[in-house]
Parts: structure tokens; C-alpha cells; sequence
């Protein structure tokens, strides 16, 4: 840690009174304003998932943002299934929210009350829009996106409809029956690389039908009178679900590959999130700092080669109009999982795990060492010695480990949270023993 950057902070740092989404004060997000600028999108990274301060802090700043024009809310979570949740918070649907919860955000991400009181104010705020960016079933499969579609061809285009259902949605009968474990996507990645390559090159095949059907008969389906809403949706929708097949396709032939991957399912998302800005303002975009770095994800060994992401992808298309958030912690504690003997496929066991001292080479590290709290700051202001330290830093913590990242390309600012603490999820755990 480096005095220049000490200096630098104490100077450049704005605190954060709170992280309480329901604070009555947000002067202390003022600034945050300049940071923004004219900024269509604002990326806002999280350290980890299932986190209660990233949750909160995500919360915070969307708040304050839709306040100053921000229109929408973009997650890390299935497109298709993020229909659902908007139709709750616009009031058009009467379902449980925790049904809601469960249907409309993938990754088990909505189990917690976080999700649930994000939620609670969009529907209450009644001016902010929510939208899923990515591959859908937990990036397992491509049927709720293909069946979303189905749904709508029903009405505009029943014969192909009738194809749909009796030609390509049982081909995803070998998706396990039991998806309701935090773990489901695993099993199902599993059950499709182990199907026969015919059946995967059917299934490619019919998906890649129904997107270029879709989008060939657009027109056709306005002229009839279809709600030009719905057609949209369902050409994005058909159009998820073949990048969804890709990105599946893929995997198969990992162990063999002789040439770099290509990161098909951070590309959806950024195409998600243009398809979004056709329709909104300005917009929140919610997901890992992995995905919305603008630098390249590398995170040795489970990442060994350099891919591109929904940041990196956005910055080429918008430039100015997109500012990153990413986050860093100083400390704390995680709830994570893993399946243990007794558990059934796709079902894990939670736990709590201490974090530990931060990797000293982190830019967690390097922001936690003046000891001031939780705070936000401007990367892009830094300069001599203050920019140099920041370039020493090798990367930013995913729990205990540590992803490679140039933090000053990577990212505008950092909001640095000063402790994290589980999730409020109702997830139930295992007693001690």
C-alpha cells in the first residue's frame, strides 16, 4: 500500500452514510452524479453472489438513479423468465410474490429478502422497468425461452406453433424433472453433453428454425394486428434461445478444443441490454464484476484463457454511454454451497465460510488498507502515484479467490464495501453438528 495512494483516497473517496436502500438522505451519493455524467447504462459489478451488502448497494444506487432518469433495471438472470417479474411489478400479474421470486429470477438468485424488497419498490415506485439479460434455466437449457416464444406463436401463428410443440419442445425431455435445487443447472449440463450428437444437432437444428421463422415473419405478424410488444419480445426471446443453444453447443467439445472459446452467453446478455435501451432511457445494469468489467474475464485455473464480456462488449458499441461500478470488500463473511453425499442431483448444502485476509495483491486489499469504511471512488481522477499502485494491483476477490483484472481499465469506479455478510435467503441450513 503505497502512501501516494493512501493520500489519493482520503482525498477522492466519498463516503457512504449508509447502505440502507430506504435512507432518506442520498447526499452522500451526490457525487456519484459526476461519475455517471450522461452515461446511458451504469454496470454495477457485484464481488459475489449471494451477498446482503451487494444486494443492498445495487439497491441504493438504482434508487438514486431513477430519481435522475434511469428507467430500467437489467440482471444477471434469464430474459425470458424476467417477463414474469416485470408483469408483477407493473401490476399485471396477482401471483405470490415469492412465486414470482422463485419463476422469475434464475440462479436461485431471488430466494432472499433483498430480492423480494427490491421488488416491493419497483412495484410500489411503479417507474422503473425490470429486465432478465441472460441465457435462460440458470444457463441449463433453452426451453423457457423456446416455450416463451411458443406461447406467442399460438395466437399469431398456430400451424408453426403446433410444430414447435410436437417437433422441439420434447427434445428437452432429458432435462432432469427435479429443478428446484440451488445446484439444478448442473445435472442438466450433464444429461445434454451426455445426449447423442445427432439429438444435439436436432435440437440445433429446430431452434435455429425458430428464431430465423420468427424474424422472417415479423412483419407478417404486425400486419395481423399483433401487439408490436409481443412480437419484439418473441423475436429477442427466439433469438436467446439459439445463442442459448451455442452456447451449450459448445461445451461438448471443451476437453478437445484447439482454438480459444468465445463467451456466447456474455454477449447475449450485451445484445440483451441493447435490445433494452431500443425501449428505455437510460438503464441499471446488475450482474458480476466479471461480467460487467470492460476488460477481458481471466481467472486461472477454472478460466484459463482470456474471454470477452458483457462489459467489454458493451464499451465497444456505446462508449461514453457506459459507465462501470465495480465492487471490492475488506472483509466478512460468504454463504456459499456445495453437494454433499446425502444430497440429490442438483441439490447442494449451504454454508457460511470466513473469508479471511484479503490477497495482497488485490484492489481489495489496496482499498481497504486506509481503513475508511464504506465508500466510493473514481478511478479514472487517479494519476502519479496513486495510478501506479492501482496498476500494481493484480486483480479483485471472488470470495477467497482472486480474478485477474487491470483494475483501472477494467472499471470507471469502484464502490468498496468495508464488511459482506450472507444473504438473507429463505434457504433453509443444516444444523450444526
Amino acid at each position: 500500500m503505497s502512501d501516494d495512494l493512501t493520500a489519493w483516497l482520503r482525498a477522492n473517496a466519498r463516503r457512504l452514510a449508509t447502505l440502507d436502500p430506504d435512507a432518506d438522505d442520498d447526499a452522500d451519493l451526490l457525487p456519484l452524479l459526476e461519475i455517471v455524467g450522461d452515461a446511458r447504462v451504469v454496470a454495477i459489478g457485484e464481488s459475489m453472489h449471494r451477498i446482503h451488502e451487494m444486494y443492498l448497494v445495487r439497491h441504493r444506487i438504482l434508487r438514486f438513479l431513477a430519481r435522475h432518469g434511469f428507467t430500467a433495471y437489467v440482471m444477471e438472470s434469464g430474459f425470458p423468465e424476467g417477463r414474469l417479474v416485470d408483469d408483477w411489478v407493473a401490476g399485471r400479474s396477482a401471483l405470490p410474490v415469492r412465486e414470482v421470486l422463485e419463476g422469475g429470477v434464475t440462479y436461485s438468485m431471488g430466494r432472499c429478502q433483498e430480492m423480494l424488497d427490491l421488488l416491493t419498490w419497483l412495484r410500489t415506485d411503479g417507474g422503473v422497468r425490470f429486465h432478465g439479460a441472460d441465457v435462460p434455466d440458470s444457463a441449463a437449457s433453452a426451453r423457457p425461452a423456446v416455450e416463451a416464444v411458443a406461447g406467442f406463436l399460438d395466437d399469431v401463428d398456430p400451424g408453426f406453433a403446433a410444430h414447435v410443440r410436437t417437433e422441439l419442445l420434447p427434445l428437452f425431455d432429458y432435462l432432469p424433472a427435479d429443478r428446484t435445487g440451488i445446484a439444478q443447472a448442473a445435472p442438466a449440463l450433464h444429461a445434454y453433453i451426455a445426449l447423442p450428437a445427432a439429438e444435439r444437432a436436432a435440437l440445433t437444428a429446430l431452434v435455429g428454425e425458430l428464431a430465423e421463422r420468427v424474424r422472417a415473419r415479423r412483419i407478417d405478424y404486425l400486419e395481423a394486428g399483433a401487439d408490436p410488444r409481443e412480437v419484439a419480445f418473441a423475436e429477442h426471446a427466439a433469438r436467446v434461445a439459439r445463442q442459448t443453444d451455442a452456447f451449450l453447443a459448445a461445451m461438448p467439445a471443451g476437453a478437445t478444443r484447439t482454438y480459444p472459446p468465445g463467451n456466447v452467453r456474455d454477449v447475449t446478455m450485451a445484445d440483451t441490454v441493447r435490445w433494452v435501451l431500443e425501449r428505455e432511457p437510460r438503464v441499471v445494469v446488475a450482474a458480476a464484476n466479471g461480467h460487467v468489467q470492460r476488460t477481458p474475464f481471466h481467472a486461472p485455473p477454472f478460466v484459463p484463457e482470456p474471454m470477452t464480456t458483457m462489459g467489454r462488449e458493451l464499451a465497444d458499441r456505446l462508449g461514453d454511454d457506459l459507465v462501470v461500478l465495480g465492487t471490492t470488500f475488506g472483509g466478512g463473511t460468504a454463504w456459499l454451497h456445495q453437494p454433499g453425499p446425502d444430497d440429490a442431483p442438483g441439490h447442494s448444502t449451504p454454508f457460511t465460510q470466513d473469508l479471511g485476509a484479503l490477497d495482497p495483491r488485490s484492489l481489495d486489499a489496496a482499498l481497504a488498507a486506509p481503513g475508511l469504511g464504506s465508500y466510493y471512488v473514481d478511478l479514472r481522477t487517479a494519476d502519479g502515484g496513486a495510478a501506479r499502485a492501482l496498476d500494481a494491483t493484480r486483480g479483485t476477490h471472488n470470495g477467497t479467490e482472486l480474478q485477474l483484472v487491470d483494475a483501472r481499465r477494467a472499471f470507471d469506479a469502484v464502490v468498496h464495501v468495508d464488511r459482506v455478510t450472507p444473504w438473507h435467503t429463505w434457504i433453509p441450513m443444516p444444523e450444526r453438528r
